[in-house]
């Protein structure tokens, strides 16, 4: 709230909230801050207030102003036609990753929004709109003592004077190549890579099997952070509808024709924000069109965790021939481990450990061994297990809450997470929940070219307080 016995003025205080999320992405480029008027009944201030606010965010070019549209956050800190020096003393908040990214596509990089929440804390409220478990949820006694067993001294010189396997551990890869042979995916541990993390595999993967200009069909809506990695990476991407038993395959079959794409990106099991699960029927259909139309299959299994085992996934039914398995544990278990791993077809192995060792040598051993230890005594199996059954029940409250504050679901409540239609904008109400400590997950960002959208994406582990529920159903009848 703005605090009139503050020494800043209302208009600084104002000009300092918006600026502040503007640099930290809260407010991503392209994102149009609410109208004076709205603004101001918000915020309890005089339009001239807001008005005031507004200009000084312009003079630090950090918004521009549309005719007969309203203000928007501009693409880049400072003026577009500089670099990453032109925003002075923001520069260190800007990559030159990002200054490229925000140039050549505006669009995608709203993806980072998210992300930067989990390192900006926007309050100790629970945060409807995270990826991840509340960390409460993933504490254990088992993962400090598998990592204390891994770093007696004769461990840490056996590890840290010398550079890993190549593939990464094997002890790990033993146990990763029987926990798939569980899933029914035939991956022998030559055959697995292990990655900084799953989205770190994905990029591998990419930047294998494809080179700029490339197309490549993803979901949609879909993960935003994969449509802004594969732009930047220069790849055109064939957004393709996602309907609850799988891809459109009409659509699949259309590009196939048109523009002979070279990988299929999928997550099959639990989609990420949807929560649906892929068909059998689905499944051989797609597997027909990549072996009709040459393509691979890149299948991200993210949610594997908290997935019923007998889930319908493309690596099995294909049996790694053209297919790619990823899969990590940042949702599970610990996501600052960053270990995360691909199975792939023999063929590739050799292809894709190239790319590792150009972009990180090795992973570290450590980590890799003492997660090995965890799965191996069946530790992480018991701890998913607990974590099922606390995400049952929080679905169930949450689901409970989101339809008495009159929301709808736009897919079958299954999963981490939920995608509700909310009946209004929710970039705009994304603005105005952040007002009141909330993150949200607004469905704009899960389109590969972002466009306004009712819908928004909810973790029931996150949602389950009333209070969030209240504040949402008030904030949306004031819309």
């Amino acid at each position: 709230m703005l605090m009139k016995a503050s020494s800043q003025s209302l208009t600084e205080q104002l000009a300092t909230r918006f600026a502040e999320r503007i640099r930290n992405r809260l407010l991503a480029p392209g994102a149009r801050l609410p109208s004076v008027r709205q603004c101001a009944e918000q915020n309890g201030v005089s339009p001239s207030t807001v008005v005031a606010a507004y200009d000084q965010l312009l003079a630090q070019g950090l918004v521009e102003a549309r005719k007969n549209r309203g203000f928007f956050v501009r693409e880049a800190p400072g003026d577009a036609g500089e670099g990453p020096a032109a925003a002075g003393q923001d520069a260190a908040k800007w990559s030159a990753a990002h200054w490229l990214v925000a140039r050549r596509n505006p669009g995608p990089v709203n993806a980072t929004a998210l992300i930067r929440g989990m390192f900006h804390k926007v309050s100790d409220k629970p945060q409807p709109g995270m990826g991840v478990f509340p960390s409460d949820w993933l504490e254990s006694t088992f993962m400090p003592a598998a990592v204390r067993k891994v770093t007696s001294t004769r461990a840490l010189h056996e590890f840290s004077l010398q550079y890993g396997e190549p593939l990464g551990d094997s002890s790990l890869r033993r146990a990763l190549s029987t926990k798939l042979g569980a899933l029914n995916v035939p991956a022998s541990p030559e055959q697995i890579i292990t990655s900084v993390g799953a989205t770190h595999a994905l990029d591998i993967v990419s930047r294998t099997l494809l080179r700029p200009g490339d197309p490549v069909m993803v979901e949609e809506p879909g993960w935003a952070v994969e449509f802004a990695r594969l732009n930047a990476m220069g790849m055109r991407l064939l957004p393709v509808p996602r309907r609850a038993d799988g891809p459109d395959l009409q659509v699949m079959a259309q590009y196939c024709k048109l523009h002979q794409p070279k990988l299929y990106v999928s997550v099959s099991v639990f989609h990420n924000p949807t929560s649906y699960c892929l068909s059998p029927g689905s499944a051989h259909r797609i597997l027909q069109l990549a072996n009709q139309h040459d393509f691979h299959i890149v299948e991200d299994d993210t949610y594997s965790h908290i997935a019923p085992p007998h889930a319908t996934r493309l690596c099995a039914l294909d049996g790694l021939q053209r297919t790619i398995y990823v899969g990590g544990f940042a949702k599970i278990l610990a996501p600052n481990w960053r270990i995360g791993f691909m199975a792939a077809p023999a063929h590739l192995v050799e292809q894709l450990l190239d790319t590792k060792l150009l972009t990180t040598l090795t992973t570290p051993a450590l980590l890799e061994r003492a997660l090995a230890l965890c799965i191996e005594q069946g530790q992480l199996r018991r701890h998913s297990e607990r974590i099922r059954t606390r995400l049952d029940a929080a679905r169930s409250r949450s689901v409970k809450l989101a339809l008495n504050a009159g929301c709808r679901f736009a897919a079958e409540p299954a999963g981490l997470f939920g995608w509700v239609d909310t009946g209004v904008d929710t970039d705009t109400l994304a603005q105005r929940m952040l007002d009141e400590g909330y993150l949200l997950a607004p469905g704009a960002l899960f389109h590969a070219e972002r466009k306004p959208s009712t819908l928004m994406r909810i973790n029931f582990a996150t949602t389950q307080e009333a209070a969030f529920w209240k504040k949402f159903a008030e904030l949306v009848r004031r819309m």
